[in-house]
């Protein structure tokens, strides 16, 4: 799929995002993407779906070390091989 518009429609943005179009349109219903209409099509920004999609990113990777930490606490996982995937 090729990007060349600056704004996407809901398939489109359900393709980028890897996830059903009915989340998406949850996601654009509860303000966490914002969108636009043009007549009867509903638009998502490309810089608004990419900045969801890094913040996105960020807080799963945050959520990920998070999890890393109690586990490592616990003496269930040690990090050194995650450590070095992240570098």
């Amino acid at each position: 799929m090729l990007l060349n518009s600056s704004d996407l429609t809901i398939q489109q943005t359900a393709e980028v995002l890897q996830m059903p179009r009915s989340s998406v349109v949850r996601l654009l219903d509860n303000g966490i993407i914002p969108s636009h209409r043009a007549r009867t099509t509903r638009l998502i920004r490309l810089t608004d779906l990419l900045d969801y999609k890094s913040t996105r990113n960020n807080l799963r990777h945050a959520h990920i070390r998070g999890m890393i930490r109690v586990s490592e606490s616990l003496g269930l996982y040690d990090s050194d091989d995650f450590d070095a995937q992240e570098s």
